[in-house]
């Protein structure tokens, strides 16, 4: 079952038009615009001092070989050196001192020739190493430029701190790998082939000496080619970049799966609830029973994101152990037995010697038996840090940022950030068929309350059941309408309409106030949201929805939008 989505996002022509700003106009820039900017001047810096640092390389001269003056120079100062250290190992074993001092010399002068070869060497490789240090920084800052451009189009990958920091240090190491892989394959390509390359160069020059015309109109193909080409593979890097950001950033176990684990842990909850409702059964002969109690319920995603950051891929029957350790540090029974002396008052009637009766009061002490019932309930958040690595936690965040790019498995989804409309001043033009004022008036009485109640409770809900289908389903029975009762859109909503002969495709022009209106946020075929018709201006229908996690709201939407899968036509006569 899947739940709300957010009304609010960006879904095509369809939806609302930005007001306040033209399309030319553009505005004061987003802080996402600004960092781009930055990004972009620091690759552009990186890449101006890359391109200096390989001019001054290649202007760098190759060491002259030998002449023969130098050669006949070496070839005397070696056999000089030769003859005379000959000279003192004929004498070194016969004196103690002159074979120490031949060996310390021998020591120093190697090395003086070693330091005299590195810092030549260094000298040397100087340009080299600069190349090489602006190779790097060009990779980071391109890495973060990628980034910054693929955040401000997928405003998903940045929805907070966390996720942004963690998304941004994924693509920059995949960034960085696939670039010093590149780096280290053409280095290997240039060595084999620099011979070649000179004697094609030399070839080249004299044919276009030869041939000038030619020669330009190769070259303007040439870079036409290069034109096309580049644009045409800078498409598979950002798509590659694009996959690899929502993989590693999604639950890899088969729905199947999650959601069998789901029901395990909500089970767990089950069986919990259930020795609290018996607490008395069990425990008889209590004066009193105080219960303080928090709610019995957990967010799937949290245990989701948990396991797999934890597993990577599991089953029910690999993480069953770890569900009842996640269970008993989430939630804690506390039987506690407290014993308090009291005080009642008691009679006592008695004749005296005379027959005279009387009567005294006084009070008597006891023991007042209480058993004190406390359930407290800790986020999994709250604990995962003590049981995840540092890794495993910050891929935790990930995916709970990320609801595992399947937020709606859950029936949950992404709270609706937006503020609730106003409805004063629209003037509705609703159709000829009659609506029922009350259900609205049930639907509005909820705008802005948080925690789904009280239509939770009416329903019985648990994690199956769907935000948004509870809350129409909960008003419908407010208004005296014992049906529709569905826990989900797709599989009970639409159905139940359908079956009655009352639906309406999304172009319907006769809504009334208090049919159901349901939406297709994934754009699958499929609803995955519902609310309550409020009733339309001409242009647009106005609607009441409860949103998961988030306050009931009213919104509104464009008459025939895509978003909107169609109605369920309430017969109010």
């Amino acid at each position: 079952m899947r739940q709300d989505g957010n009304p609010d996002e960006p879904h095509g022509p369809e939806q609302e038009d930005t007001e306040g700003e033209a399309p030319g106009d553009s505005g004061p820039k987003t802080k996402q615009e600004a960092r781009t900017e930055k990004a972009q001047a620091r690759a552009d810096r990186a890449g101006a001092k890359l391109d200096t640092a390989k001019e001054k390389l290649a202007a760098q001269k190759p060491p002259k070989p030998p002449g023969p003056t130098k050669k006949a120079f070496r070839a005397v100062r070696g056999g000089t050196w030769i003859y005379a250290h000959n000279k003192i190992h004929q004498v070194e074993h016969e004196n103690v001192g002159t074979e120490g001092a031949h060996k310390t010399e021998l020591l120093a002068e190697a090395g003086a020739r070693k330091l005299t070869r590195y810092t030549k060497r260094r000298i040397r490789e100087h340009p080299a190493r600069v190349v090489e240090k602006w190779e790097h920084r060009t990779v980071r800052t391109n890495a973060d430029l990628h980034f910054q451009k693929m955040a401000q189009e997928h405003p998903e990958l940045q929805s907070t701190t966390v996720s942004r920091f963690l998304q941004k240090q994924k693509i920059r190491r995949d960034y960085q790998k696939k670039a010093r892989q590149a780096a280290k394959e053409g280095a290997k390509a240039a060595q084999k082939t620099g011979t070649a390359m000179e004697k094609l160069g030399r070839a080249v020059g004299g044919a276009i000496k030869r041939h000038p015309i030619g020669a330009l109109l190769l070259l303007l193909l040439f870079a036409m080619f290069m034109i096309l080409n580049s644009a045409f593979s800078a498409i598979p890097i950002l798509s590659s970049g694009m996959m690899n950001a929502v993989v590693g950033t999604s639950y890899t176990s088969e729905d199947t799966d999650l959601l069998a684990v789901e029901d395990s842990y909500v089970s767990l909850e089950s069986g919990l609830q259930t020795r609290i409702d018996n607490i008395e059964r069990d425990n008889p002969g209590y004066d009193e029973y105080r219960y303080s109690l928090d709610e019995i319920i957990h967010n799937p995603h949290e245990l989701a994101s948990y396991l797999t950051a934890l597993y990577k891929t599991y089953t029910p029957s690999e993480v069953r152990a770890e569900l009842q350790r996640v269970f008993e540090k989430q939630y804690t029974l506390t039987l506690t037995e407290i014993v308090e002396v009291r005080y009642r008052t008691e009679t006592d009637t008695w004749t005296d010697e005379d027959g005279n009766s009387h009567t005294d009061t006084y009070e008597v002490a006891y023991d007042y038996y209480i058993l004190d019932v406390e359930l407290t309930n800790r986020p999994i958040t709250s604990f995962a840090p003590g049981l995840l690595n540092a890794e495993q936690l910050e891929m935790y965040h990930v995916y709970l940022a990320t609801g595992g790019n399947k937020p709606l498995l859950f029936g949950g989804g992404s709270p609706d950030g937006t503020p609730s409309e106003d409805l004063s001043g629209v003037q509705f033009e609703d159709g000829t068929r009659p609506g029922n004022p009350a259900v609205i008036e049930i639907a509005k009485s909820q705008v802005g309350n948080v925690g789904g109640q009280p239509f939770w409770s009416w329903y019985g809900f648990d994690s199956r059941v769907a935000w948004c289908a509870c809350f129409v389903s909960w008003c419908y029975d407010r208004a005296g309408m014992s049906e529709p009762r569905f826990a989900s859109c797709s599989t009970q909503g639409i159905p139940w309409f359908q079956s009655h002969g009352q639906w309406g495709g999304r172009s319907y022009p006769d809504i009334a106030p208090g049919d159901a209106i349901f939406f297709d946020w994934e754009g699958d075929g499929r609803a995955d949201h519902v609310g309550l018709v409020v009733g339309t201006d001409g242009e647009r229908v106005y609607t009441v929805e409860g949103n998961s996690g988030d306050a009931c709201k009213i919104k509104s939407y464009p008459i025939g939008s895509n978003l909107i899968y169609g109605y369920g036509l309430m017969n109010w006569n």
